[in-house]
């Protein structure tokens, strides 16, 4: 493991998170090298509930916790005593609830000029959808992401497998925007507010097409071109055992390669051609169907064609490409034991040597924390006595 230092070493983010784009934004500031302490009310509190993700998930693993009442006055003061030695704050609540209780940015601001507040949410903190809730699928919806998806059977647009949304349009979007925010404060000192809003992420996304369509009034949709099913070149196709490959033969010799070791050379001048589409596909599908996926995945795949199998979540876990580059680390949980899960994957980032921390989120970090930031003994143990923390 390199001895370098993470890129965020030092850096310390205080995540009112569970799920959702905030949460995967706190990952990627945590495998940066960032301190993260997760916040949240005490079990017994109604409300602003706060419960980490599914054990297993790797969002979760070496991160502290902390359990305060937020609405208490002694529980504000506590977290604000914590925010005065933070860099970073991420909040996922609808807009306003932070206002309401008295942790806007201006009321962060005040403490700690230098504090970074990333709002996260699906429609921005303003505008005449602000309030409406939503989840992954809303949000591609919205963003034209669904619109621009090849259609399923019925004819609607097809439900992705992966939060494209939440991961990517949120998550990579407002720790894109965190990092910046950290460079520009290197240079004035001071911190920021950041409006991330989940929808213009995915607009960002949809670009491609948006952009068409705003310059020539072009409305792109399913079939509409190369990348959303019009041309065969690129397209899934099943398999003698019912497994499936991806095509994705955009270029003439890509394509041409593909055509010659399927069979098929009389289209070879026919890669564009929308009249004959129907017949490339058919010929394709006849092909593919007379062996095993991995049979032709390993004969395509080396031959320069753009093929590739479609993983299930078991294969991917057993892939050499994967195994090779070190993309699955171990974690250790003190209810749950050992197993794998995904490492720190993006470039910069440091894989771990060894096992792992997941936190037992039965247990917190509550007093240490608190201590940590001048708070004495006597009055941790009131503010449990009274319920505040947890």
């Amino acid at each position: 493991m390199s001895t370098r230092p993470a890129a965020l070493e030092g850096i310390t983010v205080l995540d009112f998170s569970t799920v959702g784009p905030a949460t995967r934004c706190a990952r990627i500031l945590a495998d940066f090298g960032a301190r993260v302490i997760k916040v949240g009310v005490p079990p017994k509190k109604l409300g602003l509930q706060t419960q980490p993700a599914f054990w297993s998930y790797s969002a979760n693993r070496g991160l502290e916790q902390v359990r305060i009442d937020l609405k208490a006055p002694e529980g504000r003061d506590a977290f604000l005593a914590l925010a005065r030695n933070a860099d970073v704050v991420i909040e996922s609540y609808r807009p306003g609830v932070m206002k309401k209780l008295g942790l806007a940015y201006d009321d962060l601001k005040a403490i700690n000029p230098r504090l970074i507040l990333c709002s996260t949410s699906g429609f921005g903190q303003d505008g005449p959808a602000a309030l409406q809730a939503g989840h992954d699928i809303n949000y591609l919806a919205v963003g034209g992401y669904l619109h621009t998806s090849n259609r399923r059977g019925d004819g609607g647009p097809p439900i992705p497998g992966a939060t494209v949304a939440d991961s990517a349009a949120g998550g990579m979007h407002a720790a894109l925007s965190i990092f910046a925010a950290l460079l520009r404060r290197e240079k004035t000192g001071e911190g920021e507010y950041l409006d991330v809003c989940v929808v213009e992420g995915v607009l960002w996304l949809t670009s491609l097409y948006v952009d068409q369509y705003l310059a020539t009034g072009d409305s792109p949709g399913p079939g509409h071109d190369v990348l959303t099913g019009r041309y065969a070149c690129y397209d899934v196709y099943g398999c003698s055992d019912g497994k499936w490959l991806a095509v994705g033969a955009i270029e003439g010799h890509f394509y041409a390669n593909l055509c010659n070791a399927l069979g098929c050379e009389k289209w070879l001048e026919s890669q564009y051609d929308d009249a004959v589409q129907d017949q490339i596909r058919a010929d394709f599908e006849q092909a593919f169907a007379r062996r095993p996926r991995d049979e032709w995945a390993a004969e395509l795949a080396p031959a320069n064609t753009c093929v590739a199998p479609v993983h299930t979540m078991d294969e991917l876990a057993r892939d050499p490409q994967f195994e090779a580059r070190g993309i699955f680390c171990e974690a250790e949980h003190p209810v749950h034991g050992t197993f794998r899960q995904v490492a720190p994957a993006f470039a910069g980032m440091e894989r771990p040597d060894g096992p792992v921390r997941v936190p037992d989120w039965s247990q917190t970090n509550t007093d240490e924390l608190l201590a940590e930031v001048g708070i004495t003994a006597d009055a941790i143990a009131k503010m449990r006595e009274d319920g505040v923390i947890g």
